[in-house]
Parts: structure tokens; C-alpha cells; sequence
């Protein structure tokens, strides 16, 4: 009864809408067991929002709510003063409130806000639009200063230790994960409805998507240029046109897409030139004269408010509703999960208006639901089904809103999913398919007992990230576990990340594999992704061809550096296939930014640049070098199977697949780190690396030496010395 009581609390807090009929001096207090508190690894996210007091064995969390977040239910929920709670009913509520504060649903929202006359904006005033970029250009900086101008977030209060020359400033807005904030990328897109007033009686409904520069996060950017008429392609004034830089745009012109040029860290640029250089490159690319190109300063928000001018002026609305209406057609390109609510769909309304009460039907799985409560991001979740404005309840064309819908099962929710209304059928739109994914893993939980858990995590995590493929697989050594497929190496490693900071969840994940094709004599073809799976030498008797995944990669680079990227290509089995310059630049110049640039396209096996490429190209680059790849066909390949073996067992984890040329290097490199990570035992151990049964490298780990033999020992030759005096 009390973790029901509890759990209503939370809700209220979650679901209050923004209301200028606020009560003042509004706060709630829980008392939770102090242990089941401490043991969350969420303490941390919840300091912010979830203030603690200490009094004995028990810790008091209290609730601020904000001063405009109070409805009748919240009212109603605020009689709730103490309660105590079991520790699985702890954990979840503390999980609930932890996961509701990664999505920054109440800590942005300024306290004197009102929610948005969403009636007052037909769809030739909405401008649904995204921001694209290279790594590190400042898409984020520059969607918290838009955020900013258009008063969606408020300006943080300045910290007294700063000096006073520095400027308070909202920072990753929108990059609410943990991993994204602490390795300073975009790995989610995320959605934000503003309001941006050009002049009196002239607003506008902006709907911006801040989507992720990195190659292996692709799936992401396709999935959020769904809702999205146009984009703001930002390049950095130091850097120039990157190898990003360009599919990012290719794929914004190839939907139709209008792109808006953008130049930004324009407070660093100097008198050297670099920074009209980036201008006119970009304004090559787009086909544009230079004075098209804007000119910003993301942190420091100079030329900003031109940024949203461009935005209303040359981003063409949604399509205008016909005379004769239209029934709804909403498409979902995003969706995650909460433990009360259950899956939540982020829609884009392509045609006709969603409310609260609607029965709707996905068209994938024919199911019907209820519409329980519609919302938008302004970033976080704000509720509009209980509006004071009966106009503003309603999602209509050209809008980007949330729903929740009941849907319990996060089995049931599909990126690219065309909901309509139950009672009017309507064919689905264009649909997302996730790239394929093209590196391999398998996932093991550290605690043999907690596979359970872990595939309970997996299912939820996967919701938020469907370009993720999960079969169950098992390992003599490790147990019953998951063999998982990514967009890269990057992609794997925050997921990794990703179970560990949201669900606790300690894993062991394995080398990872590329797919590889194998076509037999008789004509049958089988895919690979587990390395236990490829023949050995004798069975590769059968087999015509084994062929391996390939990819063309783009790099583009000051051409000094031309020699050494062509050497490290070439050693991981490059073919080189173009070479445009993208700049004159000088040849004289001092600063290595302004010298000529080039792109050069290789092709590459994907194996080979799932490990240290990348890092071994920013060395021998300095850091100028920008890399980027897309899938390329099949080609055939030597490849063979390494086997590690320790004391002659073969540990089935530890397989993987090489090509033939470097496997005695391979097999060198893995018995020598193995001899390091083994620990000495009291018996002799031996660490081999073999292909079927050609020994390649050895290594062996000696035992302990077993004192008591050696005094006995010493005893004896004692006795035997006498023995020898006697005589």
C-alpha cells in the first residue's frame, strides 16, 4: 500500500503540467531505508532533484517541486507526507525517478513558463528541422543556445566560484545520457519543440533534432530526418569540410531535404584565413553564394538569432492541410520505456490531429490502443491533454509530440510505425529500417546467475536503440549469454557503457567479429557472426569461397599527411580508389589548417579498422585527419580460424577469424598479452594459438616453486655430502 502511495507521488510529480496558477512553497518528502538508497549508483542524478537529509538509520529524500508544477492530482498526491518502502519497492522507485532525470524532464523548465498556445500555429508556421555536423562542431552548443533564445530553458543562475569574467551557461541540454556526457558526443538524437518570436505577432513553432556526428551512430541520424523538412549543416571554422561533413549532407539532399549553411566557432578564427576558407568551401558544397553562409558563435551565442531567422525564412513548412480533411497518420521515430507508463512514442503528425482519448492502431502489428495522455519535448516531457485552451489539446499536422498508449510490451513498438485512428484505416508512410549491423559480440554477465536480469536490460536498452541485433547464444567457459550486432566498435562500447550507468549491469563482452560469408560446393551460402561457427582447416574443404564484408572509407586530411595515411591503409589491406583536392590552400603557409586538403577514398576490409585505425590515423595526422565510411560488397578473402588454447583446452570466448597473412602476428599478440592477464598458478600453465592443428605462438606461465620439496631436498644433499666425507 505504501509503494502504491509512493509510486502515485512520483507520477504526480512526472505528469504535472505547467500551469501559471501555481501554490508556492510546494514540497513533498519520502523517507526511503537509508541501505536500499545507498546501494543505487543513481545517487549522484537524483542530488539535483531528490534532496537527502540524514536522521539515524533513515534517509529523507525530499521532492522540490517546481513552483509552477502543481495540478489537482499533485494536490491530491501531496498528502503523502512519510512512508517506508521494501527494498525491491525502493529500487524501483528510485530506478523510476533516476530514469525520468536522464530525460531532464523538470530541471530545464523555467518556473514562470506557461505551456504554449499550441492552437495559434497552423503548419505554415512550424518549421521541423535537424542539426547536422562532424564531430565536435558544436551541434549541441548551438541547440542549447537556441534553446536559450527562444526562452524554452532558462539561463543557469552564475556560480559565485567562476571567475567573473566567465558566463553562465546551459551545457548538453539535450545530451541527457550519462556516456554522452562524459565523452562529450551525441549518441541518442534528441527533439525539442520551441517557440520563436521573429517580431510581434510573428511566432513560430520550431521543432529542432540534434542528432549524433559519429558514422557509428548513422541510424540515429536517418530515423530523426523522418519528421524533418530541413537542416542546418554546421561546419567548424577551424577544421573545414570533414569526412562527416559529406554524408551527413548526402543523405539530407537524397530526402529532400533543405539545407542551410552554417560556419560556426567564428570566435576563434583568426587573421590567417582559415575561417573565409571554411566558408567557401562550404559554399562549394552547397552550390551557394558565400554571403548564404552564416557566420556563428555557438558558445558565446553571437549570430545565433540568424541561425533561427534562416530557419523561418528558408525552411519550407509542412504541407498545408487540404479543404477536405485528412485522417491521422502519425509516424513514430522514437520511443523508450517507464516503468509506469510503459513505451512512450515520440510521432511526427503527417496528416490530421491526435487527442487524448483516441483509440489508434499501429499498422505493423494491428494492435489498437487507447491514447492515454499526448505531450511535446520542450526538452522534457510536457503533458497538453489537460490544456486550459481546448485548441492546444490536440496534436496536429506538422507537429512533433509524444503519446502513451499503454503499450506494456516494448516488443510491440517499431521505429517507422504509422499509427491511424481505429475507425479510419489508413495506408503506412515511410518506414525505418535500421542499417545492418556490421560488428558482432558476444555479451556475457559477470554473475553467472544474472542472466536473467541482463536479457531483461538488453530488451529495454534496445528499445531506445533498434539498429542493435540480440540472439542468445552460449559459451562453454562463460555460460548462456547474447551475441549482439553494432553499427562499430563505438556503437558496442557505449552500450556497453549504456548497461552499466542505467541498468547496474557488469558484463563480459568478447573480441568483436565482422559477418563473413562462406559459399559451399553445393551452393549453399551461410553468414557468420560467431567465430565458433567458421570451419576449421578440414572443413574448409567444402567451401568454394569465404568472403568478407568491405567498406569505402573517407579521409580527409591536409595533403603533408598523404604519404603516411596512404602507408597505414595500405598495411591494413587498402586499395586506393580516388584523390580530390577540396582546397588550394597555400603550400607556404606556417598553420597546417590552411594548407591544401584532400579527400582520398579507399577500400578497406571492415576488420581492419575495428580495432586501432582510427586512433593510429589521428596520430600520424596530428588530429587533422576526419574519417568516415559506408558499406561496400562482399569480396573474397583468406580468412582462417584462430584458436587460443590454455593447458590444450580451447577456449571457445577467446576464437577469432583473421586473415591468413596476419595470423602469426595475431597469434604472437594474444599469447603474450594472456601470459600477462593469467595469474601465476601451482601448476604449470601454457597459452598456444593455433589454426586447426598448426601451432602458431606459445607462451608458457611457470608454477609456483613448492618449498617444501626444496628444504626436503636440501635435507637430502646434506645426507649425501656426509655420506660422501665418510667414505
Amino acid at each position: 500500500m505504501l509503494a502504491d502511495r509512493a509510486r502515485a507521488l512520483v507520477r504526480a510529480a512526472r505528469t504535472a503540467p505547467v500551469s501559471r496558477q501555481a501554490t508556492l512553497g510546494t514540497s513533498k518528502r519520502l523517507s526511503l531505508l537509508s541501505g536500499a538508497t545507498l546501494q543505487t549508483s543513481n545517487r549522484d542524478q537524483l542530488a539535483s532533484q531528490w534532496l537527502p537529509r540524514s536522521n539515524g538509520s533513515t534517509t529523507t529524500w525530499t521532492y522540490a517541486f517546481s513552483n509552477s508544477a502543481r495540478s489537482a492530482q499533485s494536490a491530491a498526491a501531496a498528502k503523502v507526507q512519510t512512508c517506508r518502502l521494501t527494498h525491491r519497492a525502493t529500487s524501483a522507485f528510485v530506478h523510476n525517478v533516476s530514469a525520468h532525470r536522464r530525460r531532464g524532464a523538470v530541471d530545464s523548465q523555467p518556473p514562470d513558463r506557461e505551456l504554449p498556445q499550441l492552437g495559434a500555429f497552423p503548419p505554415e508556421r512550424i518549421r521541423n528541422f535537424g542539426v547536422l555536423a562532424h564531430i565536435d562542431s558544436g551541434k549541441s552548443t548551438l541547440s542549447d543556445r537556441m534553446l536559450e533564445m527562444t526562452g524554452t530553458i532558462r539561463k543557469p543562475v552564475a556560480d559565485p566560484n567562476r571567475l567573473a569574467t566567465e558566463e553562465a551557461k546551459n551545457e548538453q541540454v539535450l545530451d541527457t545520457l550519462k556516456v554522452e556526457r562524459e565523452r562529450g558526443i551525441t549518441v541518442r538524437a534528441q527533439s525539442a519543440t520551441m517557440i520563436y518570436t521573429k517580431a510581434a505577432n510573428d511566432s513560430y513553432l520550431l521543432n529542432l533534432v540534434d542528432t549524433p556526428g559519429h558514422v557509428d551512430f548513422s541510424s540515429e541520424l536517418l530515423r530523426s530526418l523522418l519528421s524533418c523538412q530541413g537542416a542546418v549543416l554546421l561546419v567548424d571554422a577551424g577544421q573545414g569540410i570533414q569526412a562527416q561533413t559529406l554524408s551527413v549532407l548526402d543523405e539530407a539532399l537524397s530526402r529532400g531535404l533543405t539545407v542551410v549553411g552554417a560556419v560556426n566557432k567564428w570566435d576563434l578564427v583568426k587573421d590567417d584565413g582559415r575561417g573565409e576558407a571554411a566558408v567557401q568551401e562550404l559554399s562549394d558544397l552547397l552550390g551557394c553564394d558565400p554571403s548564404e553562409i552564416l557566420r556563428i558563435s555557438a558558445k558565446t551565442g553571437w549570430g545565433v538569432e540568424s541561425v533561427l531567422e534562416a530557419i523561418v525564412e528558408r525552411i519550407p513548412p509542412p504541407p498545408p492541410i487540404p479543404s477536405e480533411g485528412e485522417n491521422l497518420r502519425a509516424l513514430a521515430f522514437d520511443s523508450w520505456y517507464d516503468s509506469f507508463r510503459g513505451v512512450v512514442s515520440l510521432v511526427s503528425i503527417h496528416e490530421g490531429e491526435l487527442r487524448k482519448g483516441d483509440s489508434i492502431t499501429s499498422t505493423t502489428t494491428g494492435k489498437s490502443y487507447p491514447v492515454l495522455d499526448i505531450g511535446i519535448l520542450s526538452p522534457g516531457e510536457l503533458s497538453i491533454a489537460t490544456h486550459l485552451d481546448p485548441d492546444s489539446r490536440v496534436l496536429r499536422k506538422g507537429m512533433v509530440g509524444w503519446f502513451v498508449c499503454g503499450m506494456k510490451d516494448p516488443k510491440e513498438a517499431f521505429l517507422g510505425d504509422t499509427f491511424h485512428l481505429t475507425t479510419a484505416p489508413m495506408p503506412p508512410l515511410e518506414t525505418f529500417k535500421p542499417l545492418k549491423p556490421m560488428v558482432y559480440a558476444g555479451i556475457y554477465p559477470l554473475d553467472p546467475g544474472g542472466f536473467g536480469k541482463l536479457e531483461d536490460a538488453i530488451r529495454r536498452l534496445t528499445l531506445t536503440d533498434r539498429s542493435v541485433t540480440v540472439n542468445r547464444e552460449s559459451s562453454s567457459f562463460l555460460g548462456q549469454g547474447f551475441r549482439l550486432g553494432f553499427n562499430g566498435s563505438l556503437h558496442m562500447d557505449v552500450f556497453r557503457q549504456r548497461l552499466e550507468d542505467e541498468f547496474d549491469e557488469e558484463v563480459i563482452v568478447t573480441r568483436p567479429l565482422v559477418p563473413v560469408k562462406i559459399i559451399y560446393k553445393d551452393g549453399t551460402e551461410k553468414t557468420i557472426d560467431n567465430p565458433a561457427d567458421f570451419p576449421d582447416p578440414g572443413g574448409l574443404l567444402k567451401v568454394t569461397q569465404v568472403m568478407e564484408p568491405m567498406i569505402r572509407a573517407t579521409i580527409v586530411a591536409p595533403d603533408e599527411y598523404m604519404g603516411a595515411i596512404m602507408s597505414l591503409c595500405t598495411a591494413h589491406r587498402g586499395i586506393p580508389i580516388s584523390q580530390t583536392y577540396l582546397s588550394t590552400g597555400s603550400t607556404s603557409s606556417a598553420s597546417t589548417a590552411l594548407k591544401p586538403r584532400v579527400s582520398l577514398i579507399f577500400s578497406l576490409p571492415l576488420s581492419s579498422i575495428i580495432t586501432t585505425f582510427h586512433s593510429n590515423l589521428k596520430s600520424i595526422s596530428s588530429g587533422f585527419a576526419s574519417f568516415d565510411y559506408e558499406e561496400a560488397p562482399y569480396e573474397v578473402s583468406d580468412l582462417v580460424r584462430m584458436n587460443i588454447l590454455v593447458s590444450g583446452q580451447k577456449i571457445d570466448a577467446l576464437c577469432t577469424v583473421v586473415h591468413r597473412s596476419q595470423v602469426q602476428k595475431e597469434g604472437r599478440d594474444w599469447a603474450a598479452r594472456l601470459r600477462e592477464a593469467i595469474p601465476r598458478q601451482q601448476h604449470e600453465v601454457v597459452i598456444q594459438a593455433a589454426v586447426g592443428t598448426n601451432i602458431l605462438a606459445r607462451e608458457r606461465i611457470a608454477p609456483f616453486r613448492k618449498m617444501k620439496l626444496l628444504s626436503k631436498q636440501k635435507v637430502g644433499k646434506a645426507r649425501l655430502k656426509e655420506r660422501n666425507m665418510c667414505v
